[in-house]
């Protein structure tokens, strides 16, 4: 497992998320993977692209897994 450190900010949105981590080529991309489903926040499907991802969640896609911290 991965950890993303959110280090001021208090969220970053679900969608940049899967594109800074590498997982997604773009943020079209990620917006569609998260759309279809193919995204879970803490063991349940998100399909909100723009959902606020905060310190202690956990984000999985694609068999990879990331840890937000603080």
């Amino acid at each position: 497992m991965t950890t993303f450190h959110l280090e001021k900010h208090p969220h970053v949105e679900l969608c940049d998320l899967l594109k800074l981590m590498g997982w997604s080529e773009s943020g079209a991309a990620a917006k569609l993977a998260i759309a279809a489903g193919d995204v879970t926040v803490d063991g349940h499907t998100e399909t909100r692209k723009r959902c606020k991802i905060v310190e202690g969640q956990t984000v999985r896609f694609n068999g990879e897994t990331v840890s937000v911290a603080r």
